[in-house]
This record gives structure tokens, C-alpha cells and sequence, in this order.
């Protein structure tokens, strides 16, 4: 086990939902931080105007961003012909596998599409390969897979579903009233109709569902539906219930069964779901009804099918109803793998573990006839498909003018002029620093073998990149150091892999953990986050000097978390990250903005008004200011949870999607919408950033895609 992993499980169980790659930093001497969630004591609250403030033309440039894993996925869609008797155990022995998917970008969540023959296969799934997960379908014989009608504008789909000629569909394109819900929705559109008209909102306005499932005949719908209720913060397992309707009358929903996710139907009176038990271990139930609607005896109590001593996920309904495919987790097992259990027997018969006993398998479904079982897992060396991970990948952007990247690393800054990006690759591998073209196309390798985290370009020096040195998820007290990295500028117009620098440290190494370090414009000085005093607060010291010439002042002082600072570009206003309105909460970090004198400091409320229940549920962090300094570009969880949680490879906390909004608080928009988390952004809004369409994007320079990622962490097999 890498030492990140290590530590990340060392520390699960202080707080369920705090272990996060995108790095909050909490105070506990107990407690690892990561990047900071943020916040400061509210001794200003937002200006208020009489007239609302003047149009303001929407954020442009160019911002890059990572994502906990997303680069390692490489998922493609399989398929294994099943036996016609499952009865018999020993005659179970899985064929060779199928790939029905082409290998291009990652492609998951399928269903098959039709009735088949046994050569062919045809299915609906989500691919990412523009940019934005959205619909295809693949059929045998043809090279490239069909795009199929879904919402032109919605930066997220999910789950697709053909029925009787009609693609249900979940997507997140449509704002919910308030913060804190989420976007997720059911949609359906004819397929034999063509028009973005012929879409249809199936889930009620101000409602949330997610997963749908249709019944054997086509007539109606389940989802694994959160209501109308704000999300109450949970991402474990999300508090849905089992809702069906008519898909003729979608208007009218029964509440089946209460508290649980991903129905999968038998027929049309019976649905199988997933929910942890009380016991701990995730399993798979039943209810059974009869197929009125109208019954009185709604909602029912339902039936556990899977037993104890084995978690069970994301169940798929065979045909007859006896059997189950299911998404299983063993102790002593180190991956997920697909399995058929017999409800009646109560006999599990592995699937996947036999053909591939070191992948992780996700999401199972089959075919109508039984026999076809599919799944997605890493594609693997023996598949056809990208072999690497490009450095930078294009991600659909819902702002005009604005362009968005996903970085292969973490904390990425831009050189003053835009034409590189400095960032850590990785903290259980490499660590170090590296360089990488702003086009995509040359790395470079600063620092190896050392444990580098965080990343501040100079704004006036090409040759200058701060960064924090020392263990990334450690308390207070432990060393880490702030230092100036300076090099050969005409190194990276060289062939050189590894560019030879000076690395000089700037702090004491008595004063513990310092990190997070953001140079000022005029490239004089650097405010960085301190454990020195026994909270973490806010300094400055001389860019060049540190604290051992130049001496240090201290910014913010308080019993709270003050963290992840960012210099405006106009010098005025340094934005941070804390909990210092409310010092006790951990998980509720908010926007402050600071003077450099440390005078005017106020929050920035972006999820409602001061005084509404819903502010102090922000949790915001790697916060920056665009480059005009009249936006903050952040990662949050305004927007809830798009996808269930359960159904994903780990990501360590739901509030990992990107906003930007006004600095007065005003005109928040929201920058990505998936299943994943993402953060660590910046944003350059220079010209001489490379334009999208001139971008390498190629995987001959990408690092070897290894498919490893970690399953979620806070599924425990040791129960």
C-alpha cells in the first residue's frame, strides 16, 4: 500500500466524510490536512446595493483544474456470454470477454439497447470523449460509435435507458432554486423523433432523481429519487427512495419502498435495489406489488436478498427473477468484481474474478434474453484502445470565452505569460514538481523523489515557481516548508527531461507546517498559510529573503483555519479559505477577502444572504481571482451530488465541483457537473494561452495508463 493510502485510511475514521484528495486542511493535531477548505472570523458581511450592480461581461480564459483519479479510469464496456444453466456451478466457466466499447476517452454505465442475436450486441452507454459525458450507442460492425439525441447545452449525462423506442436519460442542466440541491433529472426523448422539443423533463421541477431503471414491458419507470428535500450533506449513501410511475403519466409517482438506490426491475412488479444494512454491509433488496399504482399499501417493507459478509452494489435482474447480477466486495478482496446470485439458493457464482481477478468491475446489467452479462473496468494492455494519459485533456465548458483543461496532476500555476504550467504530478509515486507546455506537448521534471505540494509561478520572474516541501497530510506541527525554485529558463526550450534547479528555503524549520503559498504581482513577496502560532493563519514574508532576512508578518490571528490564500492581480485583496465563522464546524469553510495590511477583511457569501441557514453549509476551497480580479474561480459543494456515490471509484468528498462568482458575491456560475471530484484550478486569462484547437492532446506524450485507483475508501470490508 503507498503511503498515501496509508495515511488517507489511518485517518477514516475521524470523520467519515473528511479524507479528500483535493487536500482540506483541519486544525485537530490528529487530523491530515489537504488542500484547505477555508475560512476567517465574519467582521464584514457583503456590501449591500440599492440598484442591482451593472451588467458585468461573463469570466474568460483559460482555467485548468484536476480530478481525484478520473485520469487513471481508462473504462471501457464489456461483455461475457453467460451460460444457459446457472444451476449447475461447475458448468460456470465465463467465456472470453467482449469489448464493446472502442477505447477512446472512458466509457461506462451501459445497457443494452435491443434484443440480439448471440453475435451481436448493441448497446447504449456514457462516453467522455468530448469533453462532457454524453450518449452513444455502438453496434457491431460499424467503426464509430452513434452519438444519440440528448441535451445539446447539459455538460452531464448519465445512466441511458432504451425502452420500446425511448431514451430515458438522467442529466444536470437545469438550475435548482436554491444551493445545495442537486441537478440531477430524468429526461426521455422518442428516438424516432429528431428536435431538441422532443426532450421531456420526466422528474418534477424542484425534485431530484437519479438511476433510472424501466420495467420489462416498457410501462413504467423506477427511480432512485431524493425528493424535494435539500441535500443534507450525506455522500456515502444518499437518502433516495424507490419512486415509480407510469411512463405514460409521469406526473403521478408512488413512493415503492423507502431508502434506497439503483432499482433494477423484474418484470413489473418487482425491483431490486441496493442500501447498507443495518449490520454495515451494503446488500441488495427486494419489494414486491402489485402493478397498480393505486395500491394502498404503499410504501412496503422490504426484503433482504444478499447476506452479510459481503457487500453488494448496483444490482442487475436476470430474466425469470431468480437471479441477480451484482457488483460485490469481499473481505480479504482487494477489488470489485461482478457476480450472479441465486435468491433462492443463495448461491453467489463469480464472474469477472475468474477472467480478471485484478480489476476493479462496475455496474453490471444484461441482456433481456439473460444471455449477456455487461460491466465496465479498466480496458487493460490486452484491449484495444489509448494506452497513455495525455498531460492536459479538453473538459466541455458551459461559459462562453471561457476554456476549461483537466491537468494529469495536481495543483497546477501558470507562468506569467501563460505558455507553461507548473504542477505536482503525484504524492505516492514521483511527488516533486514538474513543467508542462500549456499546449500539451513537453513535460519537464523540476524536483523527484521529494514530497512537493502547491504551486505559485512568480508573476514576474519565468524562471521562479514557489512551493510547499514536506509531507502533504500532516498536522500543525510537522515540518513543511515553503520554497523558491529557481532554474534555467532556456531549459525548457531544450530536449532536457530534467531540468536542474536550486531549491531555497524560505521558512524556519522549527515553525512546523507551512504551505500553500501565493506571491504577490509584483513578485516582493508571498502570503502562505502557518501552523506556528497553534492555529493556522495567514503570513507574509519577502519573496526573495523568507523569513530569515526579510522577517515575517502575521496577517490573520485567530482560533480557526485561515488557509489556501490567493493574490489579486491588482495587489489590493488577498482571498482565503476558513472556518472562522464558525471555528468549532471542520466541514464549513467559506470565501474571505483581506487587505495586505490586514484591514477590510470580510466574507464573501455565495451560497445566500448572512443569516440564512444555508451559508454555513459552504464548503469552498483553492480558491483564485481571475485575471481582471472581479472573479473567484473556487471548488465547492453548492451543487450537491450528481451521481450515486456507491456506484463510482473513490472520491473523497461531494464538494468537488468548480464555480465562479462575482467578488461581491454575486453571479455564481457553476463550471462542471460529473461524478467525480473535482478542484486544485487556475486561471490565466492571457491571449498566449494555447487556443483549444491547437492543443496536443495526443497520448504519445502522456504518462502509461495504469488503471489503478483506489475503491471508496469508507466501504469497509473489516465489519
Amino acid at each position: 500500500m503507498t503511503i498515501l493510502r496509508q495515511l488517507i485510511r489511518k485517518h477514516l475514521h475521524y470523520n467519515s466524510i473528511l479524507p479528500c484528495r483535493h487536500f482540506l486542511e483541519i486544525h485537530d493535531h490528529h487530523h491530515f490536512h489537504c488542500h484547505s477548505l477555508i475560512s476567517t472570523t465574519l467582521t464584514h458581511t457583503r456590501p449591500t446595493h440599492p440598484h442591482p450592480p451593472p451588467p458585468m461581461d461573463p469570466p474568460k480564459g483559460t482555467i485548468i483544474f484536476s480530478t481525484v483519479g478520473r485520469v487513471h479510469y481508462g473504462f471501457d464496456v464489456f461483455s461475457i456470454k453467460l451460460p444457459s444453466n446457472l444451476n449447475d456451478a461447475a458448468s460456470f466457466t465465463p467465456s472470453i470477454e467482449h469489448q464493446l466499447t472502442d477505447g477512446t476517452s472512458i466509457n461506462f454505465n451501459a445497457q443494452f439497447s435491443t434484443h440480439h442475436q448471440p453475435d451481436q450486441q448493441p448497446i447504449v452507454y456514457i462516453s467522455e470523449r468530448t469533453g462532457s459525458p454524453r450518449i452513444y450507442q455502438s453496434r457491431p460492425g460499424l467503426p464509430n460509435p452513434d452519438p444519440l439525441p440528448s441535451v445539446p447545452d447539459s455538460p452531464f449525462h448519465d445512466r441511458p435507458v432504451i425502452k420500446n423506442g425511448t431514451l430515458y436519460f438522467v442529466s444536470a442542466h437545469e438550475k435548482p432554486e436554491q444551493p445545495f440541491k442537486s441537478w440531477s433529472a430524468l429526461y426521455s426523448t422518442n428516438l424516432d423523433v429528431s428536435g431538441k422539443d422532443n426532450i421531456t423533463r420526466l422528474t418534477p421541477h424542484g425534485v431530484v432523481d437519479y438511476s433510472p431503471a424501466v420495467s420489462l414491458s416498457g410501462k413504467f419507470v423506477a427511480v432512485a429519487s431524493y425528493g424535494s428535500r435539500s441535500w443534507g450533506g450525506e455522500f456515502h449513501e444518499l437518502y433516495t427512495d424507490i419512486v415509480v410511475f407510469d411512463e405514460s403519466d409521469p406526473g403521478n409517482r408512488v413512493l415503492v419502498c423507502e431508502r434506497g438506490g439503483w432499482p433494477a426491475w423484474s418484470g413489473d412488479s418487482k425491483i431490486y435495489f441496493h442500501r447498507q444494512a443495518d449490520d454495515g454491509w451494503w446488500s441488495i433488496f427486494r419489494v414486491t406489488f402489485p402493478e397498480d399504482l393505486g395500491f394502498s399499501g404503499f410504501p412496503i417493507a422490504p426484503v433482504r436478498v444478499t447476506p452479510p459478509g459481503v457487500h453488494c452494489f448496483t444490482p442487475a435482474a436476470m430474466h425469470g427473477g431468480k437471479m441477480i447480477a451484482v457488483a460485490t466486495r469481499r473481505r480479504h478482496k482487494n477489488y470489485r468484481h461482478i457476480e450472479i446470485f441465486d435468491t433462492e439458493s443463495k448461491t453467489f457464482y463469480p464472474v469477472t474474478e475468474l477472467v480478471n481477478p485484478s480489476f476493479h468491475h462496475y455496474n453490471p446489467f444484461v441482456s433481456s434474453d439473460s444471455l449477456f452479462l455487461g460491466y465496465h473496468r479498466f480496458r487493460g494492455e490486452l484491449s484495444q484502445g489509448d494506452r497513455t494519459i495525455p498531460h492536459l485533456d479538453r473538459v466541455m465548458s458551459p461559459v462562453k470565452g471561457t476554456r476549461m483543461l483537466r491537468l494529469n496532476g495536481n495543483f497546477p500555476a501558470f507562468s506569467p505569460t501563460g505558455d507553461f504550467i507548473a504542477y505536482n504530478q503525484d504524492f505516492d509515486r514521483h511527488g516533486g514538481l514538474n513543467i508542462v507546455k500549456s499546449d500539451g506537448s513537453k513535460r519537464w521534471t523540476l524536483i523527484e523523489g521529494r514530497t512537493a505540494f502547491y504551486n505559485s509561478w512568480s508573476p514576474t520572474e519565468r524562471h521562479v515557481i514557489y512551493t510547499s516541501v514536506g509531507p502533504i497530510f500532516e498536522s500543525a506541527k510537522v515540518t513543511v516548508q515553503i520554497a523558491r525554485v529557481s532554474f534555467d529558463p532556456s531549459h525548457l526550450d531544450g530536449d532536457k527531461e530534467e531540468i536542474p534547479c536550486d531549491v531555497k528555503i524560505l521558512t524556519r524549520e522549527e515553525t512546523g507546517n507551512n504551505a500553500f503559498a501565493s506571491c504577490s504581482p509584483d513578485g516582493k513577496s508571498l502570503v502562505f498559510r502557518s501552523g506556528r502560532s497553534g492555529h493556522k493563519n495567514l503570513y507574509i514574508i519577502d519573496a526573495v529573503k523568507g523569513e530569515f532576512e526579510g522577517g515575517i508578518r502575521q496577517l490573520t490571528e485567530g482560533p480557526w483555519i485561515d488557509t489556501m490564500p490567493s493574490w489579486s492581480p491588482c495587489g489590493d485583496l488577498i482571498a482565503f479559505s476558513s472556518n472562522r465563522h464558525n471555528p468549532d464546524n471542520t466541514e464549513s469553510f467559506s470565501i474571505y477577502v483581506v487587505k495586505s495590511d490586514g484591514s477590510d477583511l470580510r466574507r464573501i457569501h455565495v451560497a445566500g444572504a448572512e443569516g440564512s441557514s444555508e451559508v454555513d453549509r459552504e464548503r469552498i476551497n483553492h480558491v483564485c481571482f481571475s485575471n481582471d480580479g472581479e472573479w473567484l474561480l473556487f471548488a465547492a459543494n453548492l451543487g450537491a451530488v450528481t451521481a450515486e456515490p456507491v456506484s463510482l471509484p473513490n472520491q473523497f468528498q461531494p464538494y468537488g465541483d468548480l464555480f465562479v462568482v462575482r467578488l461581491d458575491g454575486s453571479g455564481l456560475r457553476r463550471l462542471t457537473w460529473n461524478g467525480y471530484e473535482n478542484g486544485t484550478p487556475a486561471w490565466h486569462s492571457d491571449s498566449e494561452v494555447a487556443d483549444l484547437d491547437a492543443l496536443n492532446l495526443g497520448h504519445e506524450n502522456g504518462d502509461r495508463l495504469t488503471g489503478q485507483f483506489d475503491e471508496p475508501l469508507w466501504i469497509s470490508c473489516d465489519l
